[in-house]
């Protein structure tokens, strides 16, 4: 039900010539409707034309659904993403860590903005602000970077829209950023093995996880003993640092490793038994901090000669060729200064791809949820078959035009 009622208020004003008080008769115009609750709302009006023109945009709203109560139209961004948070709180702490990371992002930009007021235009504007400005510290952020802050924006958006505050979110495919292209650094066997003899000898075990298992770093650091069966050589994921479980089931698949694996994971617990297959020097559970750091070290050590082009570990500060008649002492560094632990997954799905596995086999290894991640990420490794297309083509034309030219000489040589 909706209606305009016309009243009069008394109001008192002060003469300019006299400064005597006087009471004086005011009129306006009251609209109220009452929305699909049954909760009245109202506004007034000095012109009756007004509170028409307010009044048939909220009838108007609750007839298409869209209708959102104009107290709660008022809310502000910031307002809303700390209400947001309460919610999201339920998470496991390292989720909502990141989820407020990214909210001080957007309350950077949008904070003192009303949810209603925040367009897709708004939207782009941040996008391209980011890649080319960056943050307050003005250093650019990267394509994936900006991509997961504007999902996240996109999030926290749908999320008003479901409670009721904004009748659409301005957040959508126009205004998404893009992911960026994504070719991850695949090294190569040879640098794998320089990487592997650079590490400390009680944290190698890592170096063949990652780069024959496909571990994540913080699930490496969380993997427990009692998880890997040596005998049929199978590695189960079940927990990240310190030992948390693991977000998915689909992240839990097991992992098969292979003898030759499980016998060097055998002799690395043989030789340093602790609850968790990973340790660090003080005998503890190693912490992904630590890994990256040794990573770091590690990586700094992997050199290549400038004289024979040999990939080896160098020992010692000093560099010196050991392949036979070489002996160079100039080198330079073998792999790409951002090179983390996570690039040792990236070799083993290159591994896998290089020796014929397909797309099913390669997600299932490094377990990931859908087979479009997969190709997304890995989608170039695939060798392209130019030969075999040709081949598929010319079958189909040559027995065509092989067919006709049988039967018009056919139809030719008949008396």
């Amino acid at each position: 039900m909706a209606s305009i009622v016309k009243r009069t208020r008394t109001a008192r004003t002060r003469d300019r010539r006299t400064g005597e008080a006087r009471e004086k008769t005011v009129e306006f115009w009251r609209a109220r409707y009452r929305d699909d609750g049954g909760k009245e709302h109202a506004r007034h009006f000095d012109r009756k034309v007004d509170a028409q023109k307010w009044l048939d945009e909220q009838t108007a709203s609750l007839v298409t659904g869209t209708h959102v109560a104009p107290k709660t139209a008022k809310t502000t961004v910031e307002e809303w993403c700390d209400t947001w948070l309460e919610g999201y709180a339920t998470r496991r702490d390292s989720t909502v860590r990141q989820a407020k990371v990214h909210i001080a992002q957007i309350k950077a930009e949008f904070g003192g903005m009303r949810l209603s007021v925040v367009r897709p235009s708004h939207v782009k504007s941040w996008c391209a602000k980011l890649r080319t400005d960056g943050s307050e510290e003005g250093k650019p952020l990267s394509a994936g970077y900006v991509y997961a802050l504007h999902g996240r924006l996109a999030q926290i958006m749908a999320d008003a829209v479901h409670d009721g505050i904004i009748p659409r979110s301005p957040c959508s495919r126009r205004t998404s950023p893009g992911q960026g292209e994504q070719r991850p650094y695949v090294a190569s066997t040879v640098q794998v093995w320089a990487l592997y003899d650079a590490f400390p000898e009680r944290m190698r075990a890592a170096v063949l996880l990652g780069a024959f298992a496909g571990l994540r770093c913080a699930e490496a650091c969380g993997h427990r003993t009692e998880d890997t069966d040596f005998m049929r050589g199978i590695i189960r994921p079940r927990f990240q640092y310190p030992a948390e479980p693991l977000k998915t089931s689909y992240s839990k698949t097991p992992v098969p490793a292979g003898r030759s694996l499980a016998l060097r994971l055998s002799a690395h617990i043989a030789q340093w038994p602790a609850d968790t297959l990973l340790t660090g020097l003080d005998g503890g559970q190693l912490s992904p901090w630590a890994l990256e750091r040794a990573m770091r070290t590690a990586r700094a050590k992997v050199r290549k000669c400038r004289k024979c082009g040999l990939v080896q570990a160098r020992e010692g500060r000093s560099f010196r060729c050991s392949a036979p008649g070489c002996r160079g002492t100039d080198s330079e560094a073998a792999l790409p200064a951002g090179f983390r632990y996570h690039d040792l997954r990236h070799y083993f799905a290159s591994l896998l791809i290089a020796n014929g596995a397909d797309v099913k086999t390669v997600q299932a290894r490094l377990r990931h949820g859908s087979a479009k991640t997969t190709l997304d990420t890995y989608g170039h490794l695939w060798p392209d078959k130019d030969e075999s297309t040709m081949a598929i083509v010319d079958s189909v034309i040559d027995a065509r035009f092989s067919d006709a030219a049988d039967s018009s000489r056919t139809a030719g040589g008949a008396p």
